[in-house]
Formats: structure tokens, sequence, C-alpha cells
């Protein structure tokens, strides 16, 4: 009590106006437009963070689930074919700081095919030792899988959806099909191949196009004299772009240097691109949300203008009067942000067994991987999103009070109490 008493008075009063319109009507229908408002602003701030933690939990899974796959820098001979004297490239990449480990490797585009099923494939000649240095999914096939392959053998190991769509199985055969321009006609060769394995890489772009052989067999396939190229594993992937930098200028023109940034940028951009517009579109909801508050603080001022004006008899300032009302329309706005920060947070933080809950619950799947990359809801609720969302909802909630609050100043006392 003590505390209270010492609170200025302009912070008890609003306080007080937000708590009491719950009397006659017109208090009760000011009470019901101020909890719509609340509503509208905890909703349109959960709204938010939960659609961008989603969206940075999906570019966080797919990112990951790539670059278990490919490795975050590679080097390509610029002419385009077998890359010359490629253990001296490696030697260099290996010395250069940031670099962990290094692996040759082919990579050619071919088509698969088994019995009436034709599917486009790109097949990658590996080193499985090397290979388990610089991809994650190499180290973790490495064992149970990639020491299946035998040189000479012919032997491939197939993506699962692949390996579904073509109805292969370990053990069996399927026939590559590779453009030969030197027979007559164009006709293509058809080489067969044994399924020695399979592999999920958890990307249904890799599991459904993605062949691993053994380097050498891959070499002798296609043609090539040597690797088609070097790919570098880093110890810290987000320096991707630098590293590849010096290595182009340490390397010269005659080898091209790719990082992952740039091998799917054009995806990774439209997601930052979805993100920001996705913002912009639920912070209007946010703005609609909290500009009810005017709605709410101009019937409250309506209705209290007779307590104005008994507070400006009193001796209360204009100025007074005018933090009354900001305090009261302020406080709607930071409830229903803490409101909807928390709804936000439990739903974001949740969302990975609430949309399985949902998908049983229609009979239905949300996420089909080959739509979507994925097959679950990710989410990763990040400070960087959260702390601009509560900000800007707290000053728009602050602005929609400015208006109303300014009116209930200019309110004059003998003009208020002419009709009590």
């Amino acid at each position: 009590m003590k505390l209270r008493r010492e609170l200025p008075y302009e912070l008890q009063v609003g306080w007080r106006y937000l708590r009491a319109a719950r009397g006659g009507d017109a208090n009760g229908f000011i009470s019901f437009i101020a909890a719509v408002a609340m509503l509208g602003i905890a909703l349109g701030v959960a709204a938010l963070i939960i659609v961008l933690s989603v969206m940075n939990g999906f570019s966080k899974e797919v990112r990951d689930r790539m670059l278990s796959v490919i490795a975050h820098v590679q080097l390509f001979d610029a002419d385009g074919g077998a890359l010359r004297d490629w253990r001296a490239t490696a030697a260099i990449a290996k010395r250069h700081e940031g670099v962990s480990a290094v692996a040759p490797f082919v990579a050619a585009q071919a088509l698969l095919g088994r019995g009436d099923e034709l599917r486009p494939v790109l097949v990658r000649g590996i080193d499985p030792k090397a290979e388990a240095g610089v991809s994650e999914l190499a180290k973790r096939l490495y064992g149970p899988v990639l020491s299946r392959l035998r040189p000479g053998g012919d032997q491939v190991v197939l993506g699962a959806e692949l390996a579904r769509a073509l109805g292969a199985q370990a053990g069996q055969r399927v026939t590559l099909v590779l453009p030969d321009p030197s027979r007559p006609g164009g006709a293509p060769r058809l080489l067969p191949l044994s399924v020695a394995a399979t592999f999920e890489a958890g990307h249904f772009e890799y599991d459904s196009g993605m062949a691993l052989m053994l380097i050498a067999d891959a070499q002798r396939l296609f043609g090539l004299a040597g690797p088609g190229g070097v790919q570098l594993r880093l110890s810290d992937r987000d320096r991707a772009g630098e590293v590849g930098a010096a290595l182009a200028r340490e390397l010269g023109p005659g080898i091209l240097v790719n990082d992952w940034t740039r091998t799917n940028r054009q995806w990774f951009e439209s997601v930052q691109i979805q993100k920001r517009m996705l913002f912009l579109i639920l912070a209007l909801i946010v703005a609609v949300a909290a500009f009810n508050l005017v709605s709410m603080l101009v019937m409250t001022v309506t209705d209290k203008q007779s307590d104005i004006a008994i507070l400006r008899t009193l001796g209360a300032t204009p100025r007074s009067i005018m933090g009354i009302f900001v305090v009261q329309g302020a406080a709607s706005g930071f409830i229903g942000t803490v409101a909807g920060l928390l709804l936000g947070l439990l739903v974001a933080v949740n969302v990975g067994s609430l949309v399985p809950a949902i998908e049983r619950l229609l009979g239905t799947t949300l996420l089909p991987a080959n739509v979507y990359l994925i097959d679950h809801m990710p989410s990763d609720p990040r400070l960087a999103d959260i702390v601009p969302i509560v900000i800007v909802s707290l000053l728009l909630s602050f602005v929609a009070t400015l208006y109303p609050s300014w009116r209930a100043s200019c309110v004059q006392p003998a003009q208020a109490l002419r009709h009590e």
C-alpha cells in the first residue's frame, strides 16, 4: 500500500481506468473493445514469432542437411574437364588457414534406369576415406555402407527415394545411360551397375537424385583422366565466402572456386525475402490491433469527461491528464504484447509436436517431403527476431495512445461539467 501511494497519480488513475471498465453498459462496451485490442495485439505478436521461427527452422534444417552432403568449398578446373595436378591444388588448399580436410571427387549428370523407369541422377565418384573428412553423410555411411563398394566392381549406392522410384534394392542391377556423341546417330551408352546399398541424407533433392560410387570407377565410366574437382571442409563454414575468395586469388584463373553460399544462393535469398515480406505483412496485423486502442481510448475519454473536469479543477495539468490515458493505452499494449510473446514462444518451441498431432487429426500430410524438401515442421526462435517484434508492438501501441490522450488534455472543465 505504501508503494502504491508513492506512485504518481497518473499511473494509479490510468491503471484504475484500465481495470474498472466493467460497470454499466457503456463501460462494459469499452471493456470489450479494450479486450479485442489486446487480443489482436497478442495474436499478431504470436503469429509473427511463430512464422519467423518456423522460417528460421526451415532454413537452418535445409542448410544443415544440404551441408551434410555438399562440401563447404569446391575447386574445379576452369575449362570444365578433369582437374590437372589435383594433388598440388589440394596441397595448396590444405595449407590455407581454416581448411580442415580435402577430398577429390567426380560429379556428372546422367540417367539411371531399371525396367521401364528412367530417372535423372547426379553421379558422384568419391574416395570414401577422404570423403568422410569433408562430408557428414560420408562420415555416417563410411563403415556400414561405403565399405561395400569394391574397386572395379561398377557398384553404386543410391539415394533411398531414387531406389524406391526405380524399384531397386541392394544386390539388384540398374542401367546407367550416358551420352556418347562418337556413336552412330548419337546413341547413348548403356552401362550395367550393381546396387551395393542405399542411403538417406534427409534432403529430398539428394535422396531422390544422387548416386555414389568409387572415384576410380566414375573416372573410367565417364572417360576422365583424373578427378573433376577437389572439395574442402572448413573449420568455420560461415567463412566459406572469405576462404573461397582467398583461394581464388592464390590458385589463379585456371581454378574455379565455388562455396556453399553460391551453390544455392537463389534459394537462400528467396527465403530471406519471404521472411522480410512476412514480417511486414504480419506487422500490419499488429498495427491494426494496436490502433484499435485509439477507438477504446476515444470512447474512454468521452465517458470520463466529468472525471477529467474534476481532476482539472483539483489542479491536474493537461500534461497529467494526457499521461493518465497514455498509461491506460500503453498498459493495454504491454499486456497484449507480453501475452503474444508468451503464446508465440510456447507454440514455436512445441511446433514440432503440434504439427504431427494436427496431421493425425486431419488425416493429411501438411509437409510432403517431395515439395518442401523436409517432412516435418522445424522451429528456431531467435532473439534477433523476437526483440524487434516486441519493440515494434510496444511502439505502435504507444503511438496509438497519443491522439486520444491529447484530446483528453484539451477538455475544458466548464464545458464538461455544464450538463452534470
